[in-house]
């Protein structure tokens, strides 16, 4: 229904509207997050560049939601590689898979990153240059939560599942705050080098 709304005031209002968060995208999120990963990752000595971000592996850990949307969306069509770990039964959403790929398909052959999606989170940081997780439990899902917290057993993001996972050695961590210390404990938090 939000996005109705959304669309008519688009439709009829003479002043721009953006889709600054809904329940399948979170836009500006994403935009944040690559102004993070820009100033991580670029040179200091050259203009900030997004195409300094081609080659980087982000590695997403956690609920398949709006973030991680706009991050299949996004991130190939720069050159990052996305790895994503779900827990089982938290399947991606199929539409923005197959938009991803149709507007990968339209838009030729420059270079892309790759998608890759599994349940085991120790796999999906492998070889991560970022981590990246949101919270269990979205507004709305409070009812789940007991439930969440069974299913995302294993996937509280530490420093020793990133050793023994394989993530590069001078890995960042982004969250969208506040985080929950089941989400990611304290010894990544304090280590992290930029959070969202």
């Amino acid at each position: 229904m939000a996005w109705l709304i959304a669309q008519t005031l688009a439709e009829t209002s003479s002043k721009p509207v953006i889709n600054a968060l809904s329940s399948l995208y979170h836009p500006t999120q994403i935009l944040a997050d690559l102004l993070t990963m820009i100033e991580a990752y670029s040179n200091p000595f050259l203009p900030p560049s997004l195409s300094s971000l081609r080659g980087l592996t982000v590695a997403w850990v956690g609920d398949s939601n709006n973030i991680l949307n706009d991050m299949i969306l996004a991130f190939p069509r720069l050159g990052i590689n996305l790895a994503i770990a779900t827990p089982s039964g938290y399947a991606l959403d199929e539409s923005v898979l197959e938009l991803s790929k149709s507007v990968l398909a339209a838009e030729g052959s420059r270079e892309r990153g790759q998608i890759r999606h599994t349940h085991d989170p120790l796999d999906c940081v492998k070889g991560a240059d970022i981590i990246v997780t949101d919270t269990w439990i979205s507004m709305g899902q409070e009812a789940e939560k007991e439930q969440r917290l069974r299913d995302f057993a294993g996937f509280q993001i530490t420093v020793d599942m990133l050793t023994r996972g394989g993530a590069k050695p001078n890995w960042k961590f982004m969250h969208c705050l506040p985080r929950k210390a089941e989400e990611v404990d304290d010894e990544v938090r304090r280590s992290a080098v930029g959070t969202r």
